[in-house]
């Protein structure tokens, strides 16, 4: 047998973290064992779906590198099958016309409210003879679920699930105006998709005892189902957006790179032994269903910025530089030019070991992209008073005679100058950071030397003193 999953998201909103999880699990499950990944939008609902929304989903998946197998199916494009298959349960005597009004059904709802009974359709219109139906009612159309025994659920996460079919009413296959349900829709795509594994959240577990009974109104053979259970909050509590319960694209814009994202994703719920940091190649190759836990997962934004920034640390500089360059965009209302580029791939290495985002390494990596002469912070003007600008002003001249600028040659020099004065290190290198970064943090010193250059290392030398000078007069 050849493993089909799908992913099958409603077009009503962005790819919200738990849907991302989901199509992870159902693409891993399908890679490791050799088969497809196949993609349903369930647009059913016109009024809810938009192109945007649609659009976000496509775009969110491709992020994660999670690309599916064939062209999407659109569900809205198959209502005809599925409309198909409920005339054909009404010919085979296995389905209804159902010619409830609004108000009986109310009546119905509001009487087993009052006896303390479940809310359900009690089957009136089940054995009634036809020649009953009124005119001026449109009917739908019910399905005959068995109302003795139970409905046994073999489930590869929850284990066997079984519910009495007495606590299932005969659900509606086709409203009144025609068009089908989703419960419909969802079993005749499955079937015709061939989907083997149906991999969800288990809120839909008691949908599958519904669409079971489809199944087996048909003859057809049922899915193997996998209801994972959904994710919470730090605290336990359903998972809301102060959670963490965004779209995707959030989490692109908050920095978190999508290999990080899909390790991330990958530990919440699933487990192999205690491995933490597991890569794409090697999450297919240990990927199967028995390693999903039964009890939900919680969200930590902290766990997630750990391992963001180990796949920061392991991520080649080239990319990281295309991935932060429009971050350094905005807080420069300009593009870096070419020279800051070459600046930011040279310091790449030290920056991305003090960052757990993107957003934190544009931070830290903006010093190296700004034009002269650098705004400076109050803390970093603080530290230029006239007696350490005199100290930086003969340090250049120190640095000014290095013709082989290496990170070794202008430490050399510093620390020349710091036994010359018989100062200690940080009297020089506190107020050299200032000048050098306009603030009081940033990758090692010498290093930052290196990066930025002779000429580039004078000039801004040159500035922070102008600058100090002016302060000192104001």
């Amino acid at each position: 047998m050849t493993v089909i999953t799908r992913f099958a998201p409603s077009p009503t909103g962005f790819l919200h973290i738990g849907g991302a999880r989901t199509a992870l699990f159902n693409w891993l499950f399908a890679r490791h064992h050799g088969g497809r990944f196949l993609l349903r939008i369930e647009d059913t609902d016109r009024q809810r779906s938009t192109t945007e929304a649609i659009d976000a989903i496509l775009d969110g998946l491709r992020w994660l590198g999670l690309e599916w197998d064939g062209e999407p199916v659109f569900q809205s494009a198959r209502a005809a099958r599925h409309a198909e298959v409920a005339h054909q349960l009404l010919a085979e005597g296995k389905a209804y016309y159902c010619y409830c009004t609004q108000e009986e059904l109310q009546a119905m709802r509001d009487e087993a409210r009052a006896a303390g009974r479940p809310v359900r359709y009690d089957g009136r219109w089940r054995d009634r003879d036809p020649s009953e139906a009124p005119t001026d009612v449109p009917p739908v159309v019910r399905v005959k679920a068995p109302q003795v025994g139970e409905t046994v659920i073999e489930d590869l996460v929850q284990g066997e699930v079984r519910i009495a079919n007495e606590q299932l009413d005969d659900m509606v296959l086709l409203r009144a105006d025609g068009t089908p349900t989703y419960m419909l829709s969802v079993v005749v795509d499955d079937h015709d998709m061939g989907i083997t594994h149906v991999i969800r959240g288990d809120d839909h577990l008691t949908n599958a005892f519904r669409q079971l009974q489809l199944y087996n109104a048909m003859d057809w053979t049922a899915p193997i189902f996998a209801h994972i259970p959904l994710i919470h909050g730090p605290d336990g509590a359903k998972l809301s957006k102060r959670h963490g319960a965004l779209g995707v694209e959030a989490y692109r814009d908050m920095g978190y790179l999508p290999e990080a994202l899909r390790n991330y994703l990958l530990r919440l719920g699933w487990a192999h032994g205690d491995e933490e940091i597991i890569d794409t190649e090697q999450a297919i190759a240990w990927f199967d269903l028995d390693g999903v836990g039964r009890s939900p997962s919680r969200f930590d934004f902290a766990k997630l910025g750990n391992l963001n920034g180990h796949y920061l640390r392991a991520a080649d500089d080239a990319r990281l530089v295309d991935l932060v360059l429009p971050r350094l965009e905005r807080r420069l209302d300009g593009m870096p030019d070419a020279a800051a580029r070459t600046r930011l791939f040279l310091g790449m290495p030290g920056l991305k070991a003090r960052a757990k985002t993107l957003e934190e390494l544009a931070d830290n990596a903006v010093f190296y992209a700004r034009s002269r002469p650098l705004p400076m912070s109050e803390k970093a003007l603080d530290l230029l008073t006239p007696e350490a600008r005199a100290r930086l002003d003969r340090l250049a001249a120190l640095l000014a005679e290095v013709e082989d600028w290496t990170e070794a040659a202008v430490e050399e020099k510093i620390r020349q100058l710091v036994d010359a004065e018989g100062v200690k290190l940080g009297q020089v290198a506190q107020p050299l950071r200032a000048a050098l970064t306009g603030s009081t943090t940033s990758p090692g010193l010498f290093e930052v030397m290196a990066v930025l250059g002779r000429d580039e290392t004078l000039a801004r030398l040159g500035d922070a003193r102008r600058v100090g000078e002016a302060r000192t007069v104001n």
